[in-house]
């Protein structure tokens, strides 16, 4: 990790460990300094894409255009001589590929409520003028709540005059796309969505890729596609197969459109309205307690917070309020709290970070530092005076500087991306909702206030004192500064940064003299325990050794070479690479394996990783 080209990234956020990684980019689970909460970062690389910068450029427009309950969302975006950072929402379910493989197949049930979210999505998407062009359960992400989240935009098009504007491009997964792609004709963009969404919904109820018949030619996928060829099993309902069959037309023309769907009767089962495609986040209704917090943490009027957010510059400000709106839809209590407040890991250096974060087998809590941090609040708050302190709270930890936004980056242009009012009116009853440099001051960052310690407070020597500290406290809540306490305010600073200073260097010797020899930290001769995640399978074996002895001759066996670190195996061939881990179930107690696709085609991996679990006694 280059440290000067990710030092604007650590202004904002903490990096920990590698969630995701293909081709010329990985994906860093993250943690916003100001809210606390956790976000996805894909970084990438700016010479190694080429060529596909362009398609980043579009994906990242498009992204900012695109609102929507069922589309991950983008929170800030940041750009270096060397890196693009986009900051996104994180969804701790993974890939819709791993929930499918780890169920083997959903019930119908279940199908029908995840593909109502996907046709929310897709109609939105549509709505405002986009087709996707690669919809596929790799693409696909599981909130926590069991939420699908539409993601990687990176071959959408916006062609000119609307959707109904032919496309020539060829593009998108080989087993996800239409017949009219695979032969190289001009296609629909709303058409193909179509088709990619039926392949979706088979692999949904079915667990399988409609057209994979176990080979592993690509070719003999086209000839299926081409032909329509692919197997009804007997568990599904007709109304189900009906609704496969209306999506996976090879004729364009006979394919049921997206606005059909909204109602259509398999859909509908179970429900009392249609598809909700309509969006719940609006960027031009902004939240009133959001703007409201931000006014009080930079000290700025709700106007001028309001207008800088209007602008949409998918910087620092518009991630925070996003944030902010994130944690309150969650029930959580909407508060700012100073950077140097959520943990020491934002001042460390990118390659100290590394060692402690990133490396470390058995993936610590994020907020495990949180615990020190507390430790430290409450040994430096003095317990009388409580009502003193609580203002502090407020105020004491609050500092600005001044700060110049960059604004946001040029939109690309092609023949296939215009302008937003091109979108689909006629086809689609949808309606489309609309779309000054300020200098404001704001919170110094992580490593300008690393000087600026968190502060105790002190108790005062007389009475006078107190209520001139708690006279002041008011002033600066009110957004007044009587200037004549602010040489007294600057020395109790400077003594109490002295003592928690002392303070931490304290703590930082007690936690080195508990943790001697930190490479043994990081050093397992024992596989993790994990949680029961949709990519981890439980097995049989109670002799976690004898598993990974297993699952090496299988690797063996396959012509798979492999990386051996612990109980974890880099494997790779030429069109795949996946990790393997040997684990334990927590909750179980028994021994499991966890696996991965880093990189290549997800058929080719599953048939793979069926051939290999095969071999072994699971």
């Amino acid at each position: 990790m280059a440290s000067a080209d990710y030092q604007e990234v650590l202004q904002y956020y903490d990096l920990y460990e590698t969630i995701g990684s293909g081709g010329f980019a990985k994906v860093k689970l993250a943690r916003h300094l100001l809210t606390g909460e956790k976000v996805a970062i894909k970084i990438m690389d700016k010479l190694a894409l080429g060529d596909s910068l362009s398609s980043i450029k579009l994906e990242i427009d498009a992204m900012k255009n695109l609102s929507h309950q069922h589309i991950c969302r983008l929170y800030h975006v940041i750009e270096t001589s060397k890196n693009i950072f986009l900051v996104l929402e994180y969804c701790s379910g993974g890939e819709l590929y791993n929930y499918i493989t780890s169920k083997c197949r959903l019930s119908e049930e279940r199908s029908r409520a995840f593909f109502r979210q996907i046709v929310s999505a897709i109609a939105y998407v549509h709505s405002q003028g986009y087709a996707h062009r690669d919809i596929k359960p790799e693409n696909v992400l599981v909130d926590e709540e069991h939420n699908l989240k539409l993601t990687d935009f990176g071959l959408c098009a916006k062609p000119k005059g609307g959707l109904d504007k032919p496309l020539h491009t060829r593009c998108g997964s080989p087993a996800y796309a239409a017949p009219e792609v695979i032969q190289g004709k001009a296609y629909i963009g709303s058409e193909v969505d179509v088709w990619s969404m039926g392949v979706l919904l088979y692999t949904l109820l079915c667990g399988v890729h409609p057209f994979d018949a176990g080979d592993n030619t690509t070719m003999s996928v086209y000839r299926r596609v081409l032909n329509g060829e692919y197997n009804i099993p007997e568990w599904l309902s007709p109304s189900s197969m009906l609704l496969l069959n209306q999506m996976l037309q090879v004729d364009p023309k006979k394919r049921i459109t997206v606005k059909h769907l909204l109602h259509h009767p398999w859909l509908m089962e179970g429900y009392s309205r249609a598809v909700k495609w309509q969006t719940d986040y609006p960027l031009v209704q902004l939240d009133e307690e959001c703007i409201a917090e931000l006014s009080v943490f930079y000290k700025q009027s709700k106007e001028t917070i309001l207008d800088l957010i209007s602008e949409w510059k998918y910087d620092e400000m518009s991630a925070t309020y996003l944030l902010l709106q994130s944690k309150k839809a969650r029930g959580k209590p909407i508060r700012l709290r100073a950077p140097y407040l959520m943990g020491h890991a934002s001042t460390m250096q990118p390659s100290e970070k590394n060692v402690r974060y990133e490396d470390r087998p058995d993936c610590t809590s994020l907020f495990e530092e949180s615990a020190l941090e507390e430790i430290v609040l409450n040994t430096c708050r003095t317990k009388q005076h409580s009502r003193h302190d609580a203002q502090l709270d407020d105020t004491e930890f609050t500092t600005s500087t001044s700060v110049t936004r960059k604004g946001a980056p040029e939109k690309h242009k092609n023949k296939e991306n215009v302008s937003p009012e091109s979108a689909l009116r006629n086809e689609m009853p949808f309606e489309f909702p609309a779309k000054s440099q300020i200098e404001t001051q704001v919170p110094t960052t992580p490593v300008q206030a690393s000087a600026f310690k968190v502060t105790a407070t002190k108790k005062p020597t007389n009475t006078d004192k107190l209520s001139a500290a708690e006279a002041l406290t008011e002033r600066r809540c009110s957004g007044e500064l009587d200037p004549d306490l602010t040489q007294m305010v600057t020395r109790q600073k400077k003594r109490k940064a002295k003592l928690l200073e002392n303070l931490e260097r304290g703590l930082d010797r007690m936690t080195n003299m508990l943790t001697p020899n930190k490479k043994k930290l990081f050093t397992r001769d024992c596989p993790r325990k994990v949680k029961a995640y949709s990519n981890v399978t439980a097995t049989q074996l109670l002799n976690p050794d004898q598993l990974l002895s297993e699952i090496i001759i299988a690797l063996t066996k396959n012509h798979v070479e492999y990386v051996q670190k612990g109980y974890c195996l880099k494997c790779e061939t030429l069109s795949v690479k996946f990790e393997l881990e040997v684990c334990i179930l927590s909750k179980l107690g028994v021994t499991g394996l966890r696996q991965q696709r880093l990189k290549g085609d997800a058929c080719v991996y599953k048939r793979l990783l069926e051939d290999i679990l095969s071999s072994c006694q699971l």
